[in-house]
């Protein structure tokens, strides 16, 4: 089982956590076309690599943070909690 490394409270079990998608996506202003919503909503890169995530500790922490993870191994490379910079090499 993969252990994600949640920066709240350490490393625990995959199942433990929900995935929240992209990390650093803008949402489009109110005023948006529905092409543009429609982009937001649904069109998502699906890089092979090192691929910057949102994730949820939902039976633990409660809290949402950020995870730079290898989509080809699936390894996690560095977590940072919602709000701090990160840099190219993937620490924060």
């Amino acid at each position: 089982m993969l252990q994600i490394p949640c920066p709240h409270c350490g490393p625990r079990p995959e199942n433990e956590f929900t995935y929240g998608g992209s990390s650093g996506i803008a949402r489009p202003p109110v005023c948006c076309t529905d092409e543009q919503w429609a982009a937001y909503l649904f069109f998502r890169d699906n890089p092979r690599g090192p691929h910057a995530e949102t994730w949820l500790h939902a039976l633990g922490c409660l809290e949402w943070f950020c995870a730079l993870r290898d989509t080809a191994t699936h390894e996690i490379l560095a977590t940072w909690r919602m709000g701090e910079a990160q840099d190219a090499g993937g620490k924060p």
